[in-house]
């Protein structure tokens, strides 16, 4: 008994003083806001990105566009010997599908894979968005550069791949360039659905849409804020897991919901400098994300983006109109805050893709009783579990307790009903996966 005291004594001393993980500083550090102006640059000097554009030319249209993209990917494939897989994956999309389809298209993702040394079929994914548009949505020929809406968030996930390609993770990371978004999210359904069938298990979708404005529409000017939007809970939920959060409790505590927190927390951990806000909303009030469509097939996905925007320069053609300049310029991006933002996609990334898979099959129990019980499959390659828990108001899980290498922990002297509970498995390195909220009940 005393041996197993002793252990646990030590285990959570390490943790405590392995909270942190150097490399992730120096992950940090190496975003550069110089190569995202330059890369942000290239995509708004194309001229339009528009889905329907000009796919021949190479100075112009979604064709140079795509084309350029994947040899920058290449490139960095190329500098870690082969460590990515860069492809396109394309779903044609036929006239008359929606209002914003006019002719026949092929909507093209690029992709670049790098492949996880212990756990290959699971895949973080940061996104961002290939096309633009100007104020008429089927308008493919006047410019739309589209600097901020989405060039900022595409030449993140290329940043990212940079950085990321010089270390080794556990599980796989994708950074993707979607199609489509004006259109209707096709590129996004098309990535989801190739997911789906190849049989991927996406454990984290971060959709990077906008990360470069810092002066918003109301006059609000802030280089730290940003914004992390997440469904409650998947729609592709059982009639039985909603019948169960009736009782129990969970509304708030979907896999997109704790990536939201998890990304919450890493950025707090790491750059504490930065407010990141939880916005309890898949999206902006009645606008729609490239997150969705894989939200929409039951993977966790949250949008990653500026917390101030600034709608004159979004969806709206060049122009000056009672004093004020309409348009998508770069001249409006702030690419210090680009770079800030693809820091904590970065760190949030490599934590995860550090990390031992979420556990399963937690369980929990407690009922008029004065402690709360948890249990939990074994998950491989752990040092221990850690018990989060929280006010049942609270966004983020506040308290926590490391409880060593065990499959079931009492909480003593917690109440069941005062509080929610959730199980993360921690690695070597102090890492820890996505909090899993308990699946069901049980009792002694």
């Amino acid at each position: 008994m005393k041996k197993n005291l002793l252990l646990l004594f030590i285990l959570n001393a390490f943790l405590l003083n392995a909270q942190t993980d150097p490399k992730m500083y120096d992950i940090i550090a190496g975003v550069s806001a110089d190569r995202l102006e330059k890369d942000i640059a290239t995509l708004a000097n194309f001229g339009t990105r528009h889905t329907l554009s000009d796919t021949v030319s190479d100075t112009r249209g979604i064709g140079a566009a795509r084309r350029w993209i994947k040899a920058e990917f290449d490139k960095v494939s190329q500098e870690c010997n082969g460590c990515l897989d860069v492809f396109y994956q394309k779903d044609l999309v036929k006239e008359g599908t929606n209002g914003r389809i006019t002719k026949d298209v092929w909507v093209v993702n690029v992709a670049a894979v790098q492949k996880g040394t212990k756990y290959p079929n699971r895949y973080i994914i940061m996104s961002g968005d290939i096309d633009s548009r100007v104020s008429d949505p089927n308008n493919y020929t006047d410019d739309s550069p589209g600097a901020n809406d989405n060039a900022s968030g595409m030449a993140g996930a290329i940043e990212a791949a940079r950085i990321l390609s010089k270390y080794s993770f556990e599980s796989s990371i994708v950074y993707l360039g979607l199609s489509g978004e004006e259109q209707g999210l096709f590129g996004g359904k098309g990535f989801a659905n190739y997911a789906k069938e190849n049989g991927w298990e996406i454990i984290g979708v971060l959709n990077n849409d906008m990360i470069g404005n810092i002066t918003g529409v109301d006059g609000v000017i802030s280089n730290r804020d940003f914004r992390i939007f997440s469904e409650p809970v998947p729609p592709t939920e059982s009639e039985d897991s909603r019948k169960r959060r009736r009782y129990t409790g969970g509304e708030v505590d979907g896999i997109s919901r704790q990536l939201a927190r998890y990304v919450h927390k890493t950025t707090q951990t790491y750059m504490p400098e930065m407010n990141p806000m939880l916005v309890y909303r898949l999206d902006r009030f009645g606008r729609g994300g490239h997150h969705r469509p894989f939200c929409d097939v039951g993977f966790p996905g949250i949008r990653i983006m500026e917390a101030h925007e600034n709608y004159t320069q979004q969806h709206q053609d060049i122009r000056n109109e009672n004093g004020i300049e309409y348009g998508d310029k770069l001249k409006f991006v702030n690419f210090d805050y680009a770079a800030k933002l693809t820091g904590v996609n970065a760190i949030t990334m490599a934590s995860l893709a550090s990390a031992p898979p979420a556990p399963n099959n937690v369980k929990i129990g407690g009922i008029v009783e004065p402690s709360t019980k948890l249990k939990w499959d074994k998950v491989e390659g752990t040092v221990g579990y850690k018990i989060y828990w929280r006010d049942t108001t609270s966004p983020t899980w506040d308290y926590s307790r490391f409880v060593g290498d065990v499959l079931a922990y009492t909480l003593e002297g917690i109440v069941i009903d005062n509080y929610l509970f959730g199980v993360a498995a921690v690695g070597k390195d102090g890492h820890e996966s996505v909090v899993a909220f308990p699946e069901g009940t049980f009792r002694n």
